[in-house]
């Protein structure tokens, strides 16, 4: 693993403050905590690995980066049966048979066909399906490209192990091609939903960090920041009435992906503060369960929009 600070067109942030700084630029607004976690990633090149609760903004963080660093971003989302050829290469198999027919065709014709060479150029680079992984370790002149593994938890073990053994040295081998090797480390950002643990081997290799839901002040401020559409009225009553969600025993909690949905919703509907039937109307946007819904629904929400708009 490369220990030096990424190079690239546009500088690394110099301090924690300026990282911080510069993903407020994209409207991501951070705390001093995740902020010195993404920053020693930075200058140490190794990569972070964010767990949290689904809609906390993990994702985000890695598209946002990309964007505050001029990178270009990769993304490899994880799924139960993630294989190594989609996420690191394959051939092109229905071009190398093309060009097998049309070497079958000059043959017919009378021409010479040299095997060796046809094989040599079945397994080019010209016939070669980049996937994120391998993308990842092509130069780039902005910079190393921000790669983003998301949802690692939803892959299986062995896939993990592989991974393991790629974010060790940052090269893989094309039994047909070779060695191919990163001339610098991409900027690793890996996301978990923790619906399995992810095992110790790979987390030794990262800098770790839990995202928590913000606080009512932090999520205000997030929501004026994403969606300014919203007013700050009605933008304080979505915050305090999804903190009071947060506080009830319900399967799925809503993240801030929701509340920001919910407040664009509620401005598209034309509302100024929150209502009882409104609110009744639009909790899909933020529960996603049936039962959660059963729960909430009515006599709970009513009281929860009233407390919203009671409080300071």
């Amino acid at each position: 693993m490369t220990s030096g600070p990424a190079s690239s067109g546009v500088a690394i942030p110099s301090s924690v403050d300026a990282l911080l700084a510069a993903l407020a630029s994209q409207r991501y607004l951070a705390d001093a905590s995740l902020g010195t976690v993404l920053f020693l990633g930075l200058r140490l090149g190794k990569p972070i690995l964010l767990e949290g609760e689904a809609g906390v903004g993990k994702t985000e963080i890695a598209k946002v980066l990309a964007a505050a660093l001029g990178r270009r971003l990769i993304r490899l989302q994880c799924y139960e049966g993630l294989d190594v050829g989609s996420a690191l290469y394959e051939w092109d198999f229905a071009r190398q048979m093309l060009e097998i027919r049309l070497a079958e065709a000059a043959a017919s014709a009378g021409g010479a066909v040299d095997r060796s060479a046809l094989a040599s150029t079945l397994y080019s680079e010209r016939f070669l399906l980049r996937r994120p992984l391998l993308d990842a370790l092509t130069p780039d002149p902005a910079g190393p490209p921000v790669l983003l593994i998301d949802e690692l938890d939803r892959t299986d073990e062995p896939f993990e192990a592989f991974l393991l053994e790629i974010l060790s040295d940052f090269q893989v081998s094309i039994p047909e091609l070779g060695t191919v090797r990163a001339p610098a480390p991409p900027i690793v950002i890996l996301t978990s939903n923790r619906t399995r643990e992810i095992h110790d081997a790979l987390k030794r290799r990262c800098l770790y960090h839990w995202i928590d839901y913000p606080d009512a002040a932090r999520e205000l401020a997030i929501l004026a920041a994403r969606a300014p559409e919203v007013p700050v009225q009605l933008a304080a009553q979505i915050v305090a009435f999804v903190h009071k969600l947060r506080a009830t025993d319900l399967f799925k909690l809503p993240g801030v992906a929701e509340t920001l949905d919910w407040g664009q919703a509620l401005v598209s509907l034309g509302c100024v503060e929150l209502d009882p039937a409104t609110v009744d109307a639009t909790l899909g946007v933020l529960l996603k369960y049936q039962d959660d819904l059963a729960k909430i629904t009515g006599p709970a929400a009513h009281a929860m929009v009233a407390a919203a708009r009671d409080a300071p």
